[in-house]
Parts: C-alpha cells; structure tokens; sequence
C-alpha cells in the first residue's frame, strides 16, 4: 500500500484547489486509471483496450497485438499530466514509455481514439455540469499572424475574467514544436477562418479552454449510464471523462466511445469559467454538496 504521506503529497501536487466531497473510501475505490477502466467494464461501458506496465518493453508487445493509434500516461494523476498521445510508432512509444515514468512508476497504454472531449460531473443529486474541453487553438483572419491571434484571444479572457482557471495561451516551446510539425510558426498567417491547434493535449497549463454542454441534450441512456458509475462507487459526487465521435447528444453504445477517467475530487472551478458556451448557475449543487460531511478527508 503506498504511504500516506506520499498520498499528502500527491493531493497537494495533482489536486491543488480541486473539491473534496468523497469519502475516503470512495477515493480509494477510484484513485487509479485501471481501477476506473475495471468499473468501466463491469458496468458494461465501452473503454479503451488497455494495460498497465512498468518495463516500457511490455508497453512494445500491447502496441505489437493491438496496433497503433496509441495513449501512454501515468497509472495515477490528471490535468493530462506525463501524458503521450497520439502514438504512431515504436520509436515514439518507446520515448513515451520512459519519460511517463517521471511522474508515477506504473503506466497505462491504451488505444486511442480521436473524439470530442467531455469532463461530466455527476453527483448524488444529478448532472451538475458537462464540459467539452479543447485544446488551445486559434483562428485565422487572414491579417494577423499565430503570435497576434494568441495575444488577442489571452486579451479576451482576461476581459472574460476567465484567468488563472483558464490560463492564458503561452508561446512556449511546446506550442511552437506543434506548430512546426504542422509546418508553421508564430509567425505564420492563418487565413479567415481557418482553426488552427496550438498543441493536441488539452491541459490548461497549455491554454486549454472549455464549453459549458447544455445538460438538456444528454439522452436518457447515457445519463442512466452515468448514474450506474455514481452508484457502483457510492459516490457523492465524480468527474467522469468520456471521449466520443460524435457526441454526447447520442448514446455511448450507438457510436465509437471510450471512457476515459474517473476523478473522485473533481475540479470544479473551471465549470465556473467556461470559455464557451453560456455560464451556468451551480449554488443549488455547492450549497447541498457544503453539506456533506467528510470526515477522513485528510487522510490516504
């Protein structure tokens, strides 16, 4: 069992500002990736094939059974931290299997699947909130050139007052390697239109951005399914991440899907930041939530 005081660690580094309305069983029960994919599967919910390793080399033989498009990240964590995706090659796997470990020893490899993204919060007294989140990206107007159009829209969410939940884009030298293999820099010119992505993770460090989903069109069966994952834990309250090809207006099983997560301490101030999408009032979902008692939310 890891140590408690490495769990204290890792709250303060992973979860910084990040709610806490689970017991500690609960969290427990759904602290890691793999545990999150084993409830996936007994709940009957589509998933990525995936494993977990710890010699990159077992990480090699899954690509070799299961093909790429390919995710490697760390078994435990979140804000998309010491993830790889998409991975096209061994070359790149291998890379991907050695640096993941700098941030926890065991890591998943999974499939991939490119989709819409969606952080969807449920709680004992329904959906609170759904999210699509983006990576960073602007778009073109044929005059200004990448540097110009990120200035312009970090200018709109300080106006938005959307900082420091939802960062600014940064020029870093991650943004500009992405923009390199898309055979452009900052100094490049966008025509009208045109969306350009900045970088494929969505992390808000790297000026990711989100979209408040109205609830209204999430189906009946996906919400059924949703509702299973709350009960299965016993739950309070989990931010569930869903990945889908279509949307979450249709139901999981009816296209390609993979559930992603679980997080048992959900960060919630960016569904009170939406760069997107219209601002929804969550003081009915916070006041009966400040109401639950957790009495072992300091321990691991």
């Amino acid at each position: 069992m890891t140590k408690p005081w490495l769990h204290r660690f890792l709250s303060r580094f992973f979860l910084s500002g990040c709610s806490d309305y689970n017991p500690l069983e609960v969290r427990r029960a759904c602290r890691s990736k793999s545990q999150a994919r084993t409830a996936f599967a007994q709940n009957n919910l589509p998933y990525a094939q995936g494993s977990t390793f710890v010699n990159p080399i077992s990480a090699l033989k899954f690509a070799k059974k299961h093909a790429f498009p390919l995710v490697v990240k760390p078994n435990v964590g979140g804000f998309s931290r010491g993830a790889y995706f998409p991975i096209n090659n061994n070359t790149a796997l291998l890379k991907a299997s050695i640096g993941v470990k700098k941030w926890w020893p065991v890591s998943i490899i999974e499939q991939y699947l490119l989709g819409k993204n969606y952080r969807v919060v449920m709680t004992k007294l329904g959906v609170m909130s759904i999210l699509r989140r983006y990576p960073p990206f602007v778009i073109g107007n044929s005059t200004s050139d990448i540097s110009q159009l990120i200035d312009d829209e970090n200018l709109i969410r300080k106006q938005m007052d959307l900082l420091p939940i939802v960062h600014p884009i940064p020029k870093n030298s991650a943004i500009k390697r992405h923009l390199k293999q898309q055979k452009m820099c900052l100094s490049s010119v966008p025509v009208a239109g045109q969306k350009v992505y900045l970088h494929h993770k969505i992390a808000l460090k790297l000026g990711s951005s989100v979209e408040i989903i109205d609830k209204k069109v999430l189906t009946r069966q996906n919400k059924q399914d949703l509702e299973k994952i709350l009960t299965f834990f016993d739950a309070n309250i989990l931010g569930i991440d869903v990945i889908c090809e279509q949307g979450i207006e249709v139901d999981f099983n009816a296209q390609a899907c993979i559930f992603l997560e679980l997080n048992s301490r959900p960060f919630l101030k960016m569904h009170d930041k939406p760069r997107y999408g219209e601002q929804e009032d969550l003081s009915d979902f916070y006041q009966q939530l400040n109401k639950i008692k957790v009495t072992d939310n300091e321990k691991y």
